[in-house]
């Protein structure tokens, strides 16, 4: 009896924090597995790598030919 005690006040507990936790959502999607969408296009995101000297000029130069021929037609 005891045990069938705790079991219903914990069930009692965790429905209260499950309400509370769905009912004050941020009403922001949320992140699956890491993933946020890029609000820059692909050329933006390398000039940024550039500019941080994360890859040199002639890595920015050979990936951003890659890109534009990419999305030619």
């Amino acid at each position: 009896m005891a045990i069938g005690m705790v079991l219903f006040w914990t069930l009692i507990v965790v429905g209260i924090i499950a309400v509370i936790r769905f009912s004050a959502g941020t009403g922001q999607p949320r992140v699956i597995s890491g993933y946020q969408p890029y609000s820059e296009s692909p050329e933006q995101l390398l000039a940024a790598r550039f500019a941080r000297g994360d890859i040199d000029e002639g890595e920015y130069q050979q990936r951003l030919a890659v890109l534009r021929a990419a999305t030619r037609p």
